[in-house]
């Protein structure tokens, strides 16, 4: 199947053979469903903070910054903005053909889009380029100056460098806005913000010039000093991509095909982090200054309760770490294992009362020796997206899991009827802890689950091909995690999918 020189160009691309034919394998054999229990829901594994509650856990962590503990937020921002112009690109596609009156009847993004034009933080920058480009004001030259590089060429750069929001002082982007939200609830005790943005390679000039544009003028407002990393997706995780016959599929020089595996291949580089608590949000979601504080005040409730849970967690860890099982008391052992179960919430295969000590004592050292996420659950509103359950794992236990549609057999009543009663759905809001109660980090490529990937169909040069996701960052790759659920408000998620999110009243 593999010729010499297709070896030697995985060994280049930092892979290795046998990764890759276990990705052929898994074309061949397919990935199997993940099989959920139940929907998580508020006192069934996902926590309610009331008032009180959330200000509690917000003071823990900020006293617990206060004496030493190092933030740090990570914000995925590969993703182009081609997507966000869907129909904007096809009604410029139409306008070679058709008249305008007939382009606004068949949509009614692009009569949003035009009819309010003047609302969108991008509207002086684009009348400024139509007018030094001389073209006169019709529905296409609003398009192609929008998407094209005689314009703006908002339709090939990535998210996180579009105008979102407008201020009096000027339009920012959303790169901008995390930084501004960074120093709101991810700075340490020496007034540092470090934020870690994950980009494309041919994207990476744009935001450093940004950064370097920006980054004192808002240190100065915020009276912080900035540590802004950026890093791309390893080419190590790239996955070989088959033709449908589950052979490589060969680029026009014969060598084979690798794609970027999606968002599950930044495990990699989170694992790369040095930090106490990781916050995890993505680009897009982000809101004006004004109605940034619900996001502040619950990021930093879920970072206390992160923090409180893994003070006892980590004297469990401690005790069955430096202790052997002679001796430990049963007490003990029955104290840790109800504390994983019922509050860790990781269910054990069969009933423990039952287990030898030995045995029980080696389960807990394995579950307790693992990182901890607490993930924000939203109230479900018919937002596209994974949720949050009780899933079945390869080891017999059931634990909580952030779960994509995809990974539940359509096919199941009984599964279909569970995700059907979801009580909420994953915005992607995490806070992470990835290191040992010695301060030693962990390897977080010990604990995905490469049994979750997903493959889909794409072409290429006209030819079909089968591609191969990694199990995705906040799903399979954090699948053996100990994990939370608590729930956030609406206010705290506003992704922007297409352009005219931009004209809801949480982005004006």
């Amino acid at each position: 199947m593999f010729s010499e020189n297709d070896k030697l160009q995985i060994q280049k691309r930092g892979s290795n053979l046998q990764t890759v034919l276990s990705q052929i394998e898994n074309f061949k054999q397919g990935f199997p469903f993940l099989g959920i229990e139940n929907a998580a829901s508020v006192g069934e594994g996902i926590i309610r903070l009331n008032a009180e509650d959330l200000a509690k856990r917000g003071n823990l962590f900020d006293e617990k910054v206060a004496s030493g503990t190092r933030p740090l937020k990570f914000v995925p921002a590969s993703g182009a903005a081609s997507r966000m112009f869907k129909a904007l690109f096809e009604a410029l596609e139409a306008c070679e053909t058709e008249d305008e009156s007939e382009v606004f009847a068949k949509s009614k993004a692009i009569k949003q889009y035009t009819e309010e034009l003047e609302k969108f933080a991008f509207a002086d920058e684009l009348k400024v380029a139509i007018t030094n480009g001389g073209d006169d004001v019709s529905l296409k030259t609003l398009l192609d100056y929008l998407l094209n590089k005689k314009g703006l060429s908002y339709g090939s750069l990535p998210k996180g460098m579009l105008k979102f929001h407008s201020y009096e002082s000027g339009a920012r982007t959303p790169f901008e806005e995390h930084l501004v939200e960074g120093a709101l609830y991810s700075k340490d005790n020496k007034g540092k913000v470090k934020i870690y943005f994950t980009v494309s390679p041919e994207h990476q000039p744009l935001f450093a010039n940004l950064l370097s544009e920006v980054q004192s003028k808002y240190e100065d407002e915020l009276d912080v000093e900035f540590e802004v990393s950026f890093s791309q997706q390893k080419p190590s995780t790239d996955t070989i991509a088959v033709d449908l016959n589950n052979e490589p599929f060969r680029e026009a020089d014969n060598t084979c095909l690798f794609r970027p595996a999606g968002h599950g291949a930044l495990i990699e580089n989170l694992n790369d982090l040095n930090a106490d608590v990781i916050f995890i949000k993505n680009i897009d979601n982000v809101v004006p200054d004004r109605l940034k504080q619900p996001t502040v005040d619950y990021k930093k409730g879920l970072a206390g309760v992160l923090l409180k849970y893994q003070e006892k967690l980590f004297r469990y860890q401690k005790e069955l770490n430096e202790k052997h099982h002679v001796a430990l008391d049963s007490g003990f052992l029955a104290e840790a294992a109800n504390f994983l179960e019922n509050t860790l919430n990781t269910k054990p295969a069969e009933n423990q009362y039952y287990t030898e000590k030995e045995e029980l004592y080696h389960y807990l050292k394995e579950k307790y020796n693992r990182p901890l996420r607490v993930c924000g659950m939203v109230k479900n509103e018919g937002e596209p997206g994974g949720g949050p359950f009780w899933a079945k794992n390869a080891d017999g236990t059931v634990s909580l899991q952030v779960v994509e549609s995809s990974q539940i057999d359509p096919s199941s009543v009984q599964q279909q009827k569970i995700v059907t009663n979801a009580t909420h759905f994953n915005p992607v809001d995490l806070v992470c802890a990835v290191k040992n109660y010695k301060g030693e980090k962990f390897d977080l490529s010990q604990f995905t689950d490469p049994a979750t990937g997903f493959i889909s169909t794409k072409s290429k040069d006209g030819k079909e091909l089968k591609a191969q996701e990694l199990p995705g960052l906040w799903n399979g790759a954090m699948s053996n995690w100990n994990t939370l659920f608590v729930e956030v408000p609406i206010e705290t998620f506003n992704p922007v999918k297409t352009v005219n999110d931009l004209l809801r009243d949480q982005h004006l």
